[in-house]
């Protein structure tokens, strides 16, 4: 039987077309999807629990707002001191006395208290929001790390191919001992990178932890995230800005915790004129005083006894308001409507500006992302298929072939930040028009 001899130059090809077959693997592969650590997120959340407690205390407040005061009872005794030979019988006062609120006080807290729970409802959303914020930009990190991991893996692999087959032509005599030296210096120092690339992909996949506030093995089996968000190119352009702009100004949690700050501002302003009332005291009251049998006294005259009296008395007190000469209160209240206001048109304007702005840097990401797949990637694959074609056949030296394996990483790597910055203008405009991020 005849057999084909297996020359050097063959085994540097197959070398160099499995190194491209491993680089051309790009199949997703199912794992962790993003809207299941978003759900997990927001179950888990420390810091969203520690919000909710704040929502509780407030929805307490009501009812510590509609409280009365409490009545007051006082009991006294009184004995005459007059030493007259008489028995001195011990008088007892008991008496039960309210303060009335006036001006609607009552009515006035409550209020005050129920928009206070407004508020903090808003403030829970505020921080809702900013946690997704943080476990989108999270999630999408970790997922460029490990897609960058995985690529200078492959090239750490190429490259170790190279130096194989290199190795097998400088024993055939095709090549001197220093280019084959070369390809095990490249190797080994983009080996560095390779394990400068895993811890960074390490730290990104703890950083996913933190929202959660436990270990991510804890919550889900599979830690392997799903990167879809690298299809978010072929989604349909951005909205109609003027559209999205009215949705921040009713949905976005900024304008909706200056929208609840201002109207707890107003009822906190008329709680402060009700207060400005003076509160009356009611007072009923008794006073017993026993009675006393006739006798005689020190000196043998003789007296009558005393029959049992009662006494009954109201009384209302009512406060000089020498102390509501002094505005400062009323000032301090209408101030701080007029702050909330500013406010809330700050927000406004501000949330006009990032859904404006939100919306160009996705417009530009999106370009982005088209270009590099339509014409980057796939330029710079081509020009690497053809210099390991070139040599293969020995018509292109190493540093051509190591400049294109570098070109065509860069690329990749840059399409890789491309995508990511595309998620994150998407997650950006999600949450500035108020809705859940969804990618």
């Amino acid at each position: 039987m005849q057999t084909t001899p297996f020359f050097p130059r063959q085994a540097l090809a197959l070398l160099l077309c499995l190194g491209a077959a491993a680089q051309a693997q790009t199949a997703p592969s199912a794992g962790l999807r993003f809207s299941d650590y978003l759900n997990a997120v927001e179950q888990h959340s420390p810091l969203l629990r520690s919000e909710e407690q704040g929502v509780e205390s407030a929805r307490a407040g009501i009812g510590i707002a509609g409280i009365r005061p409490d009545p007051s009872l006082t009991l006294g005794a009184s004995r005459e001191q007059v030493r007259t030979g008489q028995p001195r019988p011990t008088t007892r006062n008991y008496e039960i006395s309210m303060e009335l609120e006036t001006g609607g006080k009552r009515a006035a807290r409550i209020q005050s208290a129920r928009s206070q729970v407004r508020l903090s409802e808003a403030g829970l959303e505020g921080v809702r929001s900013q946690l997704f914020s943080d476990a989108a930009q999270d999630y999408t990190q970790a997922c460029r790390d490990s897609m960058a991991l995985e690529r200078k893996q492959q090239t750490l692999k190429a490259l170790d191919d190279v130096v194989q087959a290199n190795e097998l032509r400088r024993k055939a005599g095709d090549i001197g001992g220093v280019e084959w030296l070369q390809s095990r210096v490249e190797r080994d120092r983009f080996q560095a990178e390779v394990v400068q690339a895993r811890a960074e992909a390490q730290t990104a996949r703890l950083a996913l932890s933190v929202p959660l506030g436990r270990r991510l093995s804890e919550v889900f089996a599979s830690d392997t995230l799903q990167c879809g968000f690298m299809e978010l190119a072929e989604d349909s352009g951005p909205e109609d800005a003027d559209a999205l702009v009215a949705q921040a100004l009713q949905s976005r949690a900024e304008v909706r915790i200056a929208q609840a700050a201002l109207e707890h501002a107003r009822d906190n302003a008329g709680l402060t004129r009700a207060n400005r009332w003076v509160n009356p005291t009611l007072a009923v009251g008794m006073a017993a005083v026993p009675a006393t049998a006739g006798g005689t006294d020190a000196q043998g005259n003789p007296f009558d006894g005393g029959g049992r009296s009662r006494t009954l008395s109201v009384s209302v007190s009512v406060p000089l308001p020498l102390s509501r000469l002094d505005r400062g209160d009323l000032v301090q209240a209408e101030a701080a409507v007029t702050q909330a206001m500013l406010a809330l048109q700050q927000a406004q304007n501000r949330a006009e500006a990032d859904v404006r702005g939100a919306r160009f840097r996705l417009s530009a990401a999106r370009e982005n992302v088209q270009r590099y797949r339509d014409g980057v990637l796939r330029d710079a694959q081509r020009v690497l298929e053809g210099i390991r074609l070139s040599y293969r056949h020995g018509e292109a030296s190493l540093l051509e072939l190591l400049s294109a394996q570098r070109s065509a990483d860069e690329a990749y790597l840059g399409s890789l930040e491309a995508e990511t910055e595309l998620a994150k203008a998407t997650v950006e405009l999600q949450l500035s028009v108020g809705r859940r991020p969804a990618l």
